[in-house]
């Protein structure tokens, strides 16, 4: 039985996100379907996360499980020959029995896009959110600062996301280990989050409250206070899924 290594980029605006439902469109659904196709038997694919409907990836990995003598060239021209064009197989690589998309992974990058800008042009509104305010940049600054490191991130955790009371080695517990906020043009910023592991809807919520600091609705000591509480209900809205790329997962 081989162990095969995928590495997929997709524009997550059309499908309901990675994991597979049973009535909607889904990235991992595709490539399943596909690779049905190509090795002609039923095929689990194991995501090393799950985003969200409308999320975009430019390096998600993914492995499955096959006894097909298919090498891993032709497993590329075929999956993307067969996919739409919302999702392009990049790579493709045979592993070591035991390697494991998910459990496998040691951190991940994601990118939050954010257009300052007072109009926003059609082909952008897809791959960053508008947002005109942000007058207290130096408060996201200083908020990101209080942020990185390890902590229990729960009040940035999405309500109900899982059973608080099942065994967990680490809980809502992560570590940040970048936590940036960069101007790349000058009406656009991008947030950038690297972290050894992130909770359902970390990084929006993320997002969401930091955007109410620089839009001067919180104060850097209301963030700090939030980050302690563990509690959802004391942090910001979820930012749009639209603006937030999966960048790269670390092995």
């Amino acid at each position: 039985m081989r162990n095969i290594r995928l590495t997929i980029a997709y524009d997550g605006t059309d499908y309901s996100g990675w994991q597979k439902q049973k009535n909607a469109i889904t990235i991992q659904g595709e490539i399943e379907r596909c690779l049905q196709i190509i090795i002609n038997n039923p095929v689990s694919l194991y995501g090393a996360g799950r985003t969200d409907a409308g999320v975009h990836a430019k390096e998600m990995v993914a492995n499955f499980h096959t006894e097909a003598a298919i090498s891993c060239p032709t497993f590329i021209r075929g999956l993307n020959g067969l996919l739409p064009r919302s999702i392009r197989i990049l790579d493709s690589c045979e592993e070591d029995h035991d390697f494991h998309s998910r459990f496998s992974a040691k951190a991940k990058t994601y990118t939050y896009s954010l257009f300052t800008g007072p109009i926003q042009l059609p082909t952008q509104r897809l791959y960053s959110v508008h947002t005109p305010d942000i007058s207290h940049q130096e408060r996201i600054e200083l908020c990101l600062e209080k942020m990185r490191g390890t902590h229990d991130f729960a009040s940035f955790e999405a309500s109900g996301s899982r059973d608080l009371k099942a065994p967990s080695r680490r809980g809502s517990v992560r570590t940040l280990s970048q936590a940036t906020f960069t101007k790349v043009s000058p009406e656009t910023y991008h947030f950038q989050f690297t972290a050894d592991g992130f909770l359902r809807h970390m990084v929006r919520n993320l997002v969401g409250t930091l955007l109410e600091a620089g839009k001067g609705r919180r104060t850097v000591l209301e963030f700090e206070e939030t980050l302690q509480a563990r509690n959802r209900s004391t942090a910001g809205p979820t930012a749009p899924a639209h603006g937030l790329v999966l960048e790269k997962i670390f092995y």
